[in-house]
């Protein structure tokens, strides 16, 4: 599969991506390093006939006296720094704040637990507390859209994401699959709801198309980087962070038949990327005009477990698309299907933007609503 390199040019806040050129991008050195090397600046020398000045010293008894002194003052300083750090105590006004260090399936908890002997355990972290999901808006045709609030350990910070919970969940007992959505970059959470998928859920549900669900729609901040852990954030570590606490928090089918992930643009290389590295975990992963890139050889190293977890998959892209090669997603769906997943593609009029996802939207969530298990 051609590689081509992540191009993602999402605008903030807006409706569709810019379809003009790429941004103009330095080619020569930063601003900051001058175009000319700086000059040497050489002293001076002395006229051949005139000696340099002597410059005047102490006698020699008070310089030893002096360096005698000098070495008494270094001895004391280092013997009282000594008796500090090594203190059984540190007094409250020199307390140091020691760096927070998250356990390592917090900061990674899509990694595989090395094997352990049989007389020893894991000791595995707790999950995200509960927490409770505020109302937002109730939709007329049923359902309605909450708000949970959490402090993440992966983000180090507290974050705020939306849930779609479908009709007659607050009155219910039942359990209900999820569909968790990646957005792309520079883009809210709240993109999936002015995208209309509260509505179309709606739609799909009261027509009886689909089993109820429920949508998570993962807040990334401005610039999520792949949804990987990287410089903007541990965001691979946050989508499972938010998968603990929606199972801890809601009525959810919380086993692999249950769960779904998709993403547009960035969120779409995202989804393939977590389902791929975490099978387990997700059965379904629809990418809406993201790319693969580097993601063969996670495919490759899946080929044996993807024959015991089977794995439904949908890309697609536009054929306008400027942003990301939508003629990838046919090969690449090919070899999803090589290494033993049901995997289709297609290729929609339109380009890098949220008109062709507005369109195939309700295609998109019944997809992947049908393939889960309740």
């Amino acid at each position: 599969m051609t590689a081509m390199a992540s191009t993602w040019l999402d605008g903030f806040g807006d409706w569709a991506w810019p379809g003009g050129p790429n941004p103009a991008v330095d080619v020569g050195p930063a601003t900051w390093v001058p175009s000319t090397p700086l000059m040497a600046v050489e002293a001076a020398p002395l006229h051949p006939r005139v000696a340099a000045p002597r410059v005047s010293t102490l006698p020699r008894p008070l310089r030893l006296a002096r360096l005698v002194l000098l070495l008494a003052v270094a001895g004391a300083t280092f013997a009282l720094s000594n008796r500090f750090i090594f203190s059984r105590t540190v007094p409250a006004s020199h307390a140091v704040t020691t760096p927070l260090l998250l356990p390592a399936v917090l900061t990674n908890p899509f990694s595989t637990a090395p094997a352990l002997p049989a007389h020893e355990t894991a000791s595995v972290p707790e999950a995200p507390a509960p927490a409770v999901p505020v109302v937002l808006t109730r939709y007329s045709a049923g359902g309605e859209v909450a708000q949970l609030t959490f402090a993440s350990a992966a983000l180090r910070h507290r974050d705020r994401f939306l849930v779609y919970l479908p009709p007659h969940y607050a009155t219910s007992q039942t359990r209900y699959p999820v569909i968790y959505l990646l957005h792309g970059d520079r883009q809210p959470a709240s993109s999936f709801v002015r995208l209309g998928v509260p509505q179309a859920l709606g739609a799909l549900i009261s027509s009886h198309a689909i089993n109820p669900v429920i949508a998570v729609m993962l807040q990334g901040g401005g610039a999520p980087a792949d949804w990987e852990n990287g410089w903007s954030g541990n965001y691979y570590s946050y989508v499972g962070e938010v998968q603990q606490l929606v199972d801890r928090s809601l009525r959810t089918v919380a086993s692999r038949s249950g769960r779904a992930i998709a993403g547009y643009s960035m969120g779409g290389f995202g989804a393939m990327n977590i389902a791929l590295t975490q099978l387990r975990d997700y059965s379904v992963v629809e990418s809406w005009e993201g790319q693969f890139t580097s993601l063969a050889p996670k495919l490759a190293a899946d080929r044996r477990l993807l024959h015991e977890l089977p794995l439904q998959a949908f890309v697609w892209g536009g054929a306008q698309d400027r942003t990301v090669d939508s003629a990838l997603d046919a090969p690449w769906a090919a070899e999803l299907r090589a290494a033993g997943a049901h995997a289709r593609s297609a290729v929609y009029p339109g380009a890098h933007a949220f008109g062709p996802i507005e369109t195939h939207l309700r295609a998109m969530l019944s997809f992947a609503a049908r393939a889960l298990r309740s």
